[in-house]
């Protein structure tokens, strides 16, 4: 079931929103891309990238744990966005961009709705100022207050036991923050978390969350 309507503040600023998804045609680009990802849009798409509510995933494949992804036929580039500026991002369908030194192709979009789930992951989350667990935890929580969003973040933790904490190079600067979970979410508060996210950077695949299915895979 999506969602459709609530009786809070939020309802009406923007249609409802949707993911649009590009297959990635290729055969590896960097592990960190999200930068280099936004800045080939922005220059085939200069106007689009500006639009408020845009947010651009990272391109998901199989790591060689050496700074390189490696494509495969489930690769895919997704924006998640207004409905309403759906047509707006379909000129990125057929063109080749450069992830650094990597080609990819994008192929045609397809377009899904946003479906609810108890718990969301985002890969990462980055809030300025905070860098340590417990504080970006309160400020995690402090967000989604403002969003009126009831839920529990849980900064993940990682198989070696350390909290699961990740950087982003965006120029010349790298950009510390978490991946973060927020479990006991109503449907309504979870559609609003995965149109509004928190944090900075959703240009740049941060603050983007996705369902959690109950073998835990997102």
């Amino acid at each position: 079931m999506v969602v459709t309507q609530s009786s809070s503040k939020f309802d009406n600023e923007h249609s409802p929103y949707v993911d649009i998804s590009f297959r990635v045609i290729g055969d590896t680009i960097p592990a960190d891309h999200n930068y280099a990802l936004y800045a080939a849009i922005k220059n085939l798409l200069p106007n689009f990238i500006q639009e408020s509510g845009v947010s651009i995933y990272t391109i998901a494949g199989m790591p060689d744990k050496r700074g390189t992804i490696h494509l495969s036929d489930r690769s895919r580039m997704q924006i998640r966005l207004p409905s309403d500026k759906v047509p707006l991002a379909y000129p990125l369908a057929g063109k080749q961009i450069y992830l650094g030194i990597h080609p990819i192709r994008l192929g045609i979009p397809q377009i899904n709705m946003l479906q609810p789930a108890t718990k969301l992951r985002s890969r990462l989350v980055t809030i300025k100022g905070y860098q340590e667990p417990e504080s970006f935890l309160e400020a995690a929580q402090r967000q989604l207050e403002k969003l009126e969003i009831r839920g529990t973040p849980v900064i993940p933790t990682r198989i070696d036991g350390e909290r699961d904490r990740k950087t982003i190079k965006i120029k010349r600067f790298t950009v510390v923050g978490f991946g973060l979970e927020v479990k006991n979410l109503n449907e309504e508060d979870s559609i609003r978390l995965q149109q509004y996210g928190i944090g900075g950077k959703r240009k740049m695949g941060c603050g983007i969350f996705m369902p959690v299915r109950e073998n835990n895979e997102v």
